[in-house]
């Protein structure tokens, strides 16, 4: 759904209460009310397009905070919805007063309602389907009206569960079939696989009722402070106390803890992966699917017991600062109970940074640095950032004799916007990187001081639908001075809004709450060099290369309320010198893909998706279920040898990873993993293609042969 895409990470600055519009006092001892005067003092004076708290406000905060809440329309009548009614055009009055009638109203009947959906679908599942009966489920919500009546309310739940068993049956159908010839096999019954497709679906329902359950009233108020935030713009957004904390992990890629990730299944809380590198992994003692029982600091007698308790609760009490202890009794996967203490460390999240590999091609070295996200510790401005470590890679790179690089931003969602500043300066002498502009202020060009370059040869940036932000900052002022060829999707995502991030405790005076979160909200818009903005439009690739996304909704543009595109003065920069013809490079890799069977095929699949995406009716027949996945499969065999493509190119850690890869099992596969994907990824080969075509050019002695 598109309210989702806001996984994706945004460049940020963070600015605390010392923000120069922060001047008012905020000492109300109800927190409900704080948080919205704190908010929508936020909105009204920091937003970068502020709006009227007007009945058009009201309508959109009202249809936003109930498409959440409830979005397929299996909770609420019709009945409820009158009553919510009242509250439409009312919204922007309660907002302005700090009061929140109307959540309360909806809170309380959604609670209501998810206690009696449990008894309805449990009631649904203790019956057979009849799997013979004509008729369908529509799965687009919006095509869907809130029903009248219990009767209709059981009837959409039924075909809603109905669709999940069918599912469900048809795999354990075609299980039993697979081993129909096993001689010791003993095949079950239909209606016995559809007993059992049954209560898989009831299991699983019962996994989800667990998160259900878990959230607490602020959990819901969050929700609706959300569907404020979010009528402003997409980016905006408040973050509880425990979602900072995961927002600011992010960010610098690191944490304080044992290094273990958790997860809660019914009532159990489980590990369910050791984090290279971590204390936890370190110590060899904890393993994957231990359950977690209890929790005792180092300095407590009694322990706390997890059992039943919300995941983000039990979490807090693992984690803590570096060099505590923390004793957790654990239920081993044989059933034996242990206590384990273990040591907390600052834990660096490896997916998080800048890795490098280099291949060899038409006798040369070619090295590529991939960039999951511009990271930085805006509480450590000493610690890891993405800037260092990317400089640390290039200069690794050339020790090896490095003729040509790969800078890889896909799925990079962006970050810190002083990271990329420096980095776009690693490949120029100086001059501006990017523009960024406030309301009612003059543009501010922030630029690369520095004239030393780390890197001035052949460079190549691959990108896709999913590098936003940051990513199109450096992609664009590379395109712009003309120092770098852009590889990949037609545009990049198209976020080209800057967000500040404000710790609302620090602006409040003699808090009694506790910790109330933080809020990020749109503040700036920044624009390419050449003046030009990537909101919308994103970055338009020199060369466009097909992918499974190319026809699907994904981009800031498929927002519901993006902010608008526009543009401004060009900043005055100079194009890398350079004897380069991009222009024919371009034209040649673009050739090639053009006659690529590979990219014809993906951009086959690419279209097929679409399709399949675009389905909402699903029959709930057996027989026409069953024929049209048939039919599905059948077509999707086709592109089973995309997946089969490997290219003739090898990939290799650097010298100075090949004792951490002797000591660290996890961190070789992991490198290995990755190598192998590289080598079977046919965009990557396109860029190294390109960074011959370029080195062959910038020797000067390719170029005529390059032309015929």
């Amino acid at each position: 759904m598109k309210r989702n895409l806001n996984i994706f990470l945004l460049s940020v600055f963070v600015a605390f209460a010392s923000c120069s519009f922060t001047t008012k006092t905020f000492d109300d001892p109800n927190k409900d009310r704080l948080l919205m005067q704190l908010i929508t003092y936020l909105l009204e004076q920091g937003h970068f397009q502020p709006k009227d708290f007007n009945d058009a406000l009201s309508k959109d905060v009202y249809k936003r905070f109930l498409n959440r809440v409830d979005p397929f329309k299996h909770y609420f009548y019709k009945s409820d919805l009158q009553k919510f009614k009242e509250f439409e055009l009312e919204l922007d009055n309660q907002i302005q007063n700090y009061e929140v009638q109307f959540f309360d109203l909806v809170h309380d009947r959604l609670v209501q309602r998810i206690q009696e959906s449990k008894a309805i679908y449990t009631d649904v599942l203790e019956a057979p389907f009849n799997y013979d009966i004509d008729e369908t489920f529509q799965s687009d919500p919006e095509k869907l009206e809130f029903v009248n009546s219990k009767k209709e309310m059981v009837d959409r739940w039924r075909k809603q569960l109905k669709l999940g068993t069918l599912s469900n049956y048809h795999d354990l159908i075609s299980e039993q079939s697979a081993k129909a010839e096993d001689a010791d096999f003993i095949p079950k019954t239909k209606g016995e696989l559809e007993a059992e497709a049954r209560a898989s679906t009831l299991k699983n329902l019962k996994e989800t009722d667990v998160y259900f359950d878990d959230l607490r009233r602020d959990d819901w108020l969050a929700i609706y402070i959300n569907s404020i935030a979010e009528s402003f713009d997409p980016h905006t957004y408040y973050f509880a106390p425990q979602d900072k904390d995961r927002f600011d992990a992010s960010m610098s890629g690191k944490y304080e803890g044992i290094g273990a990730r958790l997860q809660k299944k019914m009532d159990e809380i489980s590990i369910t992966e050791l984090i290279s590198g971590g204390s936890a992994w370190r110590q060899n003692k904890l393993q994957v699917g231990d359950v977690i029982l209890k929790v005792r600091q180092e300095d407590e007698n009694e322990a706390v017991s997890v059992v039943g308790m919300r995941l983000d609760d039990a979490v807090k009490l693992i984690k803590g600062p570096k060099g505590s202890k923390v004793i957790l009794t654990l239920k081993r996967v044989d059933g034996s109970i242990e206590d384990l203490m273990i040591p907390r460390d600052e834990i660096e999240l490896e997916e998080t940074y800048a890795k490098s590999s280099i291949v060899k091609k038409d006798n040369r070295q070619f090295g590529v640095i991939n960039l999951p996200k511009f990271y930085i510790s805006f509480e450590d401005v000493n610690s890891r950032n993405a800037t260092t470590d990317v400089k640390r890679e290039i200069q690794r790179l050339k020790n090896q004799g490095m003729d040509g690089l790969v800078l890889d931003l896909r799925n990079n969602g962006g970050g810190s916007l002083k990271t990329v500043v420096d980095i776009g300066g690693l490949f120029i002498q100086q001059g501006p990187i990017v523009q960024v502009r406030s309301t009612g202020s003059d543009r501010e060009v922030l630029r690369d001081r520095d004239q030393s370059v780390e890197w001035e040869g052949p460079l190549v940036i691959l990108v896709n639908e999913f590098s936003a932000s940051a990513s199109e900052i450096l992609a664009a002022a590379m395109q712009d001075y003309k120092r770098a060829i852009i590889i990949g999707s037609q545009q990049t995502y198209g976020k080209g809004t800057v967000q500040n991030i404000i710790d609302l405790n620090r602006m409040v005076h003699n808090n009694t709450n506790g910790d109330i979160g933080a809020f990020k909200f749109t503040t700036q818009k920044y624009y390419r060099i050449n003046g030009g903005s990537t909101q919308l439009e994103g970055v338009k690739s020199d060369v466009v290369v097909p992918n499974r996304y190319t026809y699907l909704d994904m981009g800031e543009k498929d927002q519901d309320n993006p902010l608008p595109w526009d543009e401004i003065q060009a900043a005055s920069y100079t194009l890398w010198d350079s004897s380069i013809d991009y222009e024919l490079m371009i034209e040649r890799s673009r050739d090639r893909m053009q006659k690529s069977p590979q990219m014809k095929l993906i951009d086959e699949n690419a279209k097929w998706i679409k399709k399949v995406q675009s389905k909402d009716l699903y029959s709930l027949s057996y027989k026409d279920y069953s024929s049209e996945l048939e039919q599905n499969e059948t077509e999707s065999k086709r592109f089973d040898v995309l997946s089969d493509y490997e290219s003739n190119l090898s990939f290799e850690s650097l010298p100075c990873e090949l004792p951490i890869m002797e000591k660290d099992s996890v961190f070789k596969k992991n490198r290995e993993r990755w190598h192998e994907t590289l080598k079977k990824d046919v965009y990557m080969e396109e860029a190294l293609n390109v960074l011959s075509d370029l080195t062959m050019n910038s020797l000067g002695n390719g170029l005529s042969a390059l032309k015929d």
